[in-house]
């Protein structure tokens, strides 16, 4: 029987994580190695060792209805998007509502995770942590990694040739903080993700030029659409998915791009992606195209070489005296703790994780990876259920697991798991892509709280009508079963109205 659960990081998966372990009578205790909550949203002036960090103007992607705890909802005076430092305030409001803080062991770094030798039969892991130079080992019977994947900055400096040569400064955008330092300068930025597009545009401000190289294009989305209310709430729709999954392929692709296109032509604007149809997440970002109309930021392809003071691009042009380059190129997973690396990482270095959550090759499920997958639809209603979800394994719920077919030459003793809900049109990431509603669907009906449409047409239509043809926001997977939070009813009610507030 599982008791007690380590919980690894404190940011809104691990605080998630520690929630649901009360909620269900478990004894979790919470690692984390800086000195409060909030992991990438604790915004420092300086990038820290082993921490996700952002920039100073970072704001949220996602709207406040859809992105916040399933039962706790943002302030109503809050508006639709959020500055970091707002979104941070409300975790820690979380943190103090929930009591979470006197289960967080702060300054405290996990060191070694490793299976105990009898792991067949009891499931049990050593957890080794290590605070104030003094190194600790303790037992416990599930361990819940919330560590995030915004940690370990992937620079790929082998795929730019020259960049050696190079003698502008150039680093990753892991530490980038605000722009002043690059007044009059000329910038290049390559990566056209969100946090290389949003760089790109606040440079823009005070650079004399800004350069934005893309390999391969990306759609850009606003956060403001249809007479002005958040593109998630109009968007991440029951009605929606359900829709795109019953039309033809090539209609359903047809209306995807000309949506993309409805505000302007990406092609025009050097931001078409090379696959069109590709349902990875877009970029967000509501100044991009004004930037490029008005000059101050420059589309380029793919870098083919650096020199000492220009950049060559994959079209022949060059371009001179460059003073600086931000790598806006992602990040790459990583687990130095674990004491057996393949435990979550398989062939060729990706991760395979059955629901997206399950190491699927371990004698006993007692271990959760949280906050590893990635939709168009926010993180903290998708970790949230992963949790609750999780927990439920730990208990000793059976959960329906089917092997995926292995292809001929594949390793028998690492068979692969992936959740059922991802659709081939997603592009490769390092991250697991899957379609956020049918995802969160597939977990809540393992445990028993996705919403019973055909009940509440019966018993609640106007209810009923919101939860199909309304946002899929996070309370509605708390309106039924267990868990179940009584005022989640009212909270969809009255989304509209808080986010007119």
């Amino acid at each position: 029987m599982v008791r007690r659960v380590a919980v690894l990081g404190a940011g809104v998966s691990g605080l998630a994580a520690t929630k649901w372990c009360l909620e269900e009578g478990l004894e979790p205790i919470c690692f984390e190695q800086s000195e409060d909550i909030g992991g990438l949203w604790r915004y420092t002036d300086q990038a820290e060792e082993g921490r996700a960090s952002i920039y100073r103007t970072v704001f949220t992607n996602s709207c406040k209805e859809m992105m916040c705890y399933s039962d706790f909802p943002f302030p109503d005076d809050h508006p639709n998007y959020m500055h970091n430092a707002r979104v941070q305030h409300y975790i820690c409001k979380y943190a103090e509502h929930f009591d979470l803080r006197r289960h967080i062991q702060f300054k405290t770094m996990v060191t070694k995770v490793k299976k105990r030798p009898d792991f067949s039969v009891t499931g049990q892991w050593e957890v080794v942590t290590q605070r104030d130079g003094k190194e600790e080992t303790a037992v416990f019977d599930a361990v819940m990694v919330c560590s995030g994947h915004h940690v370990y900055p992937n620079l790929p400096l082998a795929d730019f040739p020259g960049i050696q040569k190079f003698k502008g400064c150039y680093f990753h955008s892991r530490e980038y903080k605000e722009p002043e330092k690059f007044r009059g300068k000329k910038v290049l930025v390559v990566g056209l993700g969100n946090s290389g597009c949003d760089i790109a545009v606040e440079l823009s401000t005070v650079a004399s030029q800004v350069y934005l190289s893309s390999r391969s294009g990306s759609w850009v989305m606003s956060r403001v659409w249809d007479n002005g209310y958040p593109w998630d709430m109009l968007v991440i729709t029951r009605f929606r998915t359900w829709l795109g999954n019953i039309l033809p392929r090539a209609l359903s692709d047809w209306l995807y791009v000309r949506g993309m296109n409805r505000f302007f032509k990406h092609e025009n604007f050097g931001l078409m992606p090379l696959n069109r149809t590709s349902r990875k997440e877009p970029v967000f970002n509501d100044d991009l195209p004004s930037r490029i109309a008005c000059g101050v930021v420059v589309m380029k392809p793919n870098v083919k070489e650096f020199r000492e003071t220009s950049i060559l691009f994959q079209d022949g042009t060059v371009q001179d005296d460059v003073d600086a380059v931000v790598f806006a190129t992602g990040y790459s997973y990583s687990y130095p703790f674990m004491e057996d690396d393949s435990i979550i990482k398989s062939r060729d270095n990706q991760v395979t994780l059955y629901k997206g959550i399950l190491p699927p090759q371990l004698e006993k499920p007692t271990m959760a990876v949280i906050g590893l997958v990635q939709s168009l639809g926010p993180i903290i209603p998708t970790v949230d259920l992963q949790c609750r979800w999780a927990v439920k394994v730990f208990q000793g719920r059976r959960m329906d697991i089917k092997k995926k077919k292995l292809k001929k030459g594949e390793n028998l003793k690492q068979p692969l798991f992936f959740p059922s809900s991802l659709p081939r049109r997603y592009g490769s990431s390092t991250t697991l892509q899957t379609d956020y509603i049918a995802y969160l669907d597939e977990l809540a009906s393992a445990i028993g709280v996705k919403p019973n449409v055909l009940k509440l047409l019966l018993t609640d239509p106007r209810l009923a009508l919101e939860v199909i043809f309304g946002p899929c926001s996070p309370y509605q997977f708390r309106l039924m079963g267990p868990g179940k939070w009584n005022g989640a009813r009212k909270a969809i009610l009255t989304q509209w109205d808080r986010t007119l507030q």
